[in-house]
């Protein structure tokens, strides 16, 4: 059974910033690569930060330079470091670990944690 449990969400202003955590289960962590979505309201889910197969991080364009991904091989957790939030960042992000990895393709991603909430105002 594969496990992924997000944390760290929640309501800031544009501006701040906000960390996000995903505890993922032993055998997550060795076996597949791990990335962040978020899904705003009627809008598809869309990759926002991954970690490839080589160790090499890879972020969508409207987020480069203000977040960034990282884990803890120790801890078996993935990070996501949220600088300089704007509103159009406001979605459910999720934290998902597939075999392939190195895509955005959502199909890729065979296990998805229960997603936690970013909501920034203006």
């Amino acid at each position: 059974q594969v496990q992924l449990v997000e944390s760290g969400g929640g309501s800031v202003q544009a501006g701040g910033s906000l960390r996000l955590s995903c505890a993922a289960s032993t055998y997550t962590w060795r076996s597949y690569c791990m990335g962040w979505f978020r899904q705003a309201p009627g809008k598809e889910r869309e990759g926002v930060a991954r970690i490839d197969s080589d160790g090499s991080p890879r972020y969508t364009d409207s987020v480069k330079g203000r977040f960034t991904i990282s884990q803890d091989n120790a801890k078996n957790t993935l990070y996501l470091q949220m600088n300089t939030l704007k509103p159009e960042d406001t979605a459910m992000y999720y934290c998902a670990a597939g075999p392939y990895g190195a895509t955005w393709w959502t199909g890729a991603y065979n296990y998805w944690g229960q997603g936690t909430q970013v909501t920034v105002s203006s």
